[in-house]
């Protein structure tokens, strides 16, 4: 019988608007201000730090909602913005620099939704306000610190072949690596040996000045670019989820441009500092020889320099680096054999053969793991930006006690707390080249969310006025077809909010307003063909079919069309075009499926298989 469909559609259909539905619903629950608050190398969260700040606030009449320490991170959620950025100042005050605090939003989904997977969609920096920068990555820097460890990789190489050299020195302004050696012979085999080990190196053989010039090939400086930007990319996203930012955005645009967003953020000092400080980790030998206390009173050993450690004890190291902390590819807490805090440390190949080389004759003797990090200071340069400012500290030194490989372990720890957070340090690693800030947006939340606000209100319009005109123009069919739209728009948010790199923007938002007006054309089509075949004198249950039949293949046509141009903006736009693909693309698909799946399963269910005269169409 014409226009009868079978059980299992109704159902089929039925729950996909109902799964829709769910994973729509934490939509409606508007998220809450709130503060994160981590630790960073040197301080621990703990019940009595969540204790002291609950009696601060209260003392300062702040009311949290509530406060929850998980996984070395301390959230607080507020009643209002106020309150959070009061709390914040306090926070801030009492921690002081052992403790991050960001500023946040927490999402308030509840526990039944959040144990299914259902979460709100993810809103970009226009809607939910946030911080936006354009990192410049200084490649020069990566180059110059691939020369210098390649000029210290030449060493270990020539001690290993036992050929002498005179000289083997980095010369970033020319991009070389100059080696001097004392015969002819030498540098024969010099070249010889190290070309064996690595069939890429170019070289440049002086004989007659007795000396091997390195330089990189043109495909080694793009694999050095792009390490550097994949590794600073990683670096940077490991930094903000340290300090809880949630769905923060670290993407690389161009040949050395790195864009960063933290929705929610709104401390632009704090984010600078976090992102902008360019760090990096050594590994030294210590100086049990020299004098320590000459080097506290400036005369420093010849070939060592004095650290001070994170309780401020001083420290006399090699100047020579035994290794990077970027060649370390893992780094997890753990305990060693008599149950003592350790951090096991994994390393890429190339850092475990340096190690190996550098650790040879070093056992028995103590390793110190010094980090450095440039930090704006109070001192502007004339470009406007803050002078960055050296600091380094010994994070840990530990004696080693075989000669170590790719897998070595960090001991001396003295709580497993401080062992997680040295991983974490070592995990996140030191920037593989400098960054600078070159491009700042700051968007308030109140901003935000009178995007929200007027983006409601442009889709609310829209789709009354939509409503109105299906209700009047097509009557009960154009009832029917409103509801296929309500549907729609509770796919689109349902989809939207499952897929786990969507964000909605602003933009994104002008295109779920653009799919409520497309949302009605393919119904338009179809009973506009319902209306031909009555007018030709097809029967009432023909005219459905062959209005839903042949409308079919038009409404694909310009469907398609259009979903090749969402996805073509997709692959070649950038942020707010890509939002706007991005709804247009799963409003064009949702709306084929209510428009001829949809409505059609309503239009059957009410007048199909039935003897009637006319439609209310």
């Amino acid at each position: 019988m014409l226009n009868k469909n079978p059980l299992w559609r109704y159902i089929l259909v039925s729950g996909m608007l109902l799964l829709a539905l769910l994973y729509a619903l934490p939509n409606l629950y508007p998220q809450d201000p709130a503060l994160n608050i981590s630790a960073t190398r040197g301080g621990v969260i703990t019940a009595q730090t969540q204790l002291a700040l609950e009696q601060h606030f209260t003392a300062a009449g702040i009311a949290s909602t509530s406060d929850m320490l998980s996984n070395g991170q301390l959230l607080v959620r507020f009643n209002s913005t106020e309150d959070q950025l009061q709390a914040r100042d306090i926070a801030t005050t009492q921690l002081g620099d052992d403790y991050i605090t960001a500023l946040n939003l927490a999402a308030a989904t509840p526990d039944w939704l959040t144990a299914i997977g259902a979460s709100p969609m993810k809103l970009g920096l226009d809607l939910r306000g946030g911080v936006h920068f354009l990192l410049a990555v200084d490649i020069k820097a990566a180059l110059d610190k691939n020369l210098n460890d390649m000029a210290q990789t030449f060493r270990a190489n020539l001690r290993e072949a036992n050929i002498r050299y005179r000289s083997i020195e980095a010369e970033p302004a020319t991009g070389q690596v100059l080696l001097q050696f004392r015969t002819a012979e030498e540098v024969t085999k010099a070249e010889a040996a190290l070309k064996q080990r690595d069939r890429a190196l170019i070289f440049n053989a002086d004989v007659a000045a007795l000396s091997l010039q390195f330089s990189f090939s043109e495909q080694q400086i793009k694999d050095i670019r792009d390490y550097a930007m994949e590794q600073n990319i990683s670096i940077i996203r490991n930094r903000v989820n340290d300090i809880g930012v949630a769905e923060p955005l670290v993407q690389r645009q161009g040949s050395d441009r790195i864009v960063v967003q933290l929705p929610g953020v709104q401390d632009t000092a704090q984010a600078k500092e976090i992102l902008g400080a360019t760090a990096s980790l050594e590994f030294r030998l210590v100086d049990t020889e020299g004098d320590i206390s000459a080097a506290i009173d400036g005369r420093t050993p010849p070939g060592s320099e004095l650290f001070y450690s994170r309780d401020g004890q001083p420290l006399l190291l090699e100047k020579r680096i035994m290794l990077t902390g970027d060649h370390i590819s893992g780094a997890m807490s753990g305990y060693d054999d008599y149950s003592r805090p350790q951090v096991n440390i994994k390393l890429d190949t190339k850092g475990g053969v340096m190690l190996s080389a550098a650790s040879k004759d070093a056992v028995g003797r103590r390793m110190a793991s010094v980090f450095t990090e440039y930090k704006p200071g109070a001192e502007i340069a004339a470009d406007g930006n803050r002078v960055l400012v050296k600091q380094q500290e010994v994070i840990n030194d530990a004696t080693i006690t075989t000669r170590l490989g790719r897998d070595f372990a960090i001991t001396g720890i003295n709580t497993p707390a401080e062992a997680q957070n040295l991983a974490t340090l070592l995990r996140a690693g030191a920037l593989i080249a400098p960054v600078q800030i070159i491009e700042e947006r700051t968007i308030g939340p109140s901003l935000g969310q009178e995007n929200i606000e007027l983006g409601l209100t442009a889709i609310g319009w829209g789709m009354a006025a939509v409503l109105v005109f299906m209700a009047l123009y097509y009557k009960a069919f154009g009832l029917v077809a409103n509801v296929a739209l309500l549907g729609n728009l509770v796919l689109i948010v349902g989809v939207m909010s499952l897929i786990p790199g969507a964000t909605l923007t602003l933009p994104g938002m002008a295109g779920i307003v653009l799919t409520v007006g497309m949302a009605v054309d393919a119904n338009v089509l179809i009973f506009e063909r319902i209306r031909e075949e009555l007018a030709e004198g097809k029967s009432v249950q023909q005219a459905i079919h062959l209005g839903y039949d042949r409308a079919f293949a038009t409404i694909a046509d310009s469907n398609i069309t259009t979903l090749l141009v969402a996805l073509v903006l997709f692959g070649v736009g950038t942020g707010p075009v890509k939002g706007f693909a991005v709804t247009l693309a799963i409003g064009i698909l949702t709306s084929i499926f209510t428009a001829v799946v949809g409505t059609r399963l309503v239009v059957n269910a009410i007048w199909g298989g039935r003897r009637l005269q006319s439609l209310p169409v």
